[in-house]
């Protein structure tokens, strides 16, 4: 009867072994997929020639399941959300009408009262200031920790998150050159707005002759020539 009892009693360990070794082995995997999944989605980010195609491919698909799927499409919604915000800005950035504000053609065609300039004037530098904003929060850990502090999950996955997939945010770490980039655009906005309001403010004091700007008096074109080099 004990020898019963102990064969019982061995294989009801042997099946609790077998079903934690399971989930182990399970949990392992999954933490192993999500992490080749992000070194891979990282190393897509950082190439040379981006492809969006693919990284958006990557964001929009879950590799992994339970717990580890929300940590994974946590993450990935703080990506796109965060590359959303800068493919923003760079569209901005490269925006060709920023350079056509100070020609002849939009002095012809939108003057002398400017006002589609003035409104795509402030319009832009809003767009880049709001940018601007979420770009520097993005790069915050309290933002990137909002994206699964809510998800109920218990602290081993929040703390892969966090040290795993976030890693170091702090300042000292942080590039500039965006900001520094949106910055000088907006510096050459808040210069080009000052021109286009001393033009629609002497709207009877200057015309277009021969595809040059004119004054009716040198005071004035001293003026404008100043308020055009603080531009360039």
């Amino acid at each position: 009867m004990k020898k019963k009892i102990i064969i019982i009693v061995g294989v009801i360990v042997l099946l609790i072994l077998s079903v934690v070794g399971y989930y182990v082995i399970s949990d392992l995997n999954q933490e192993s997929k999500l992490k080749n999944e992000l070194n891979e989605l990282s190393d897509l980010v950082n190439a040379d020639n981006i492809n969006m195609d693919e990284i958006n491919q990557r964001l929009n698909r879950t590799v992994t399941k339970n717990d580890y799927a929300v940590v994974e499409k946590s993450f990935k919604n703080y990506l796109k959300d965060s590359f959303d915000n800068s493919l923003k800005i760079a569209q901005v950035l490269n925006d060709e009408q920023i350079t056509t504000l100070l020609t002849v053609d939009n002095y012809q065609n939108d003057g002398k009262d400017f006002i589609k300039t003035k409104k795509y004037i402030a319009d832009t530098k809003n767009t880049l200031e709001e940018c601007q904003q979420k770009y520097n929060e993005y790069l915050t850990k309290e933002k990137a920790m909002s994206y699964i502090n809510d998800k109920g999950l218990d602290s081993y996955y929040t703390t892969l998150y966090e040290n795993e997939l976030i890693g170091d945010l702090s300042s000292e770490n942080e590039d500039k050159t965006v900001e520094n980039a949106i910055n000088d655009i907006i510096d050459i906005l808040n210069a080009t707005d000052q021109v286009i309001n001393f033009l629609s403010n002497n709207s009877n004091d200057w015309e277009i002759e021969n595809n040059n700007i004119v004054f009716s008096n040198e005071n004035l074109t001293n003026e404008y020539n100043q308020l055009i080099s603080s531009v360039l």
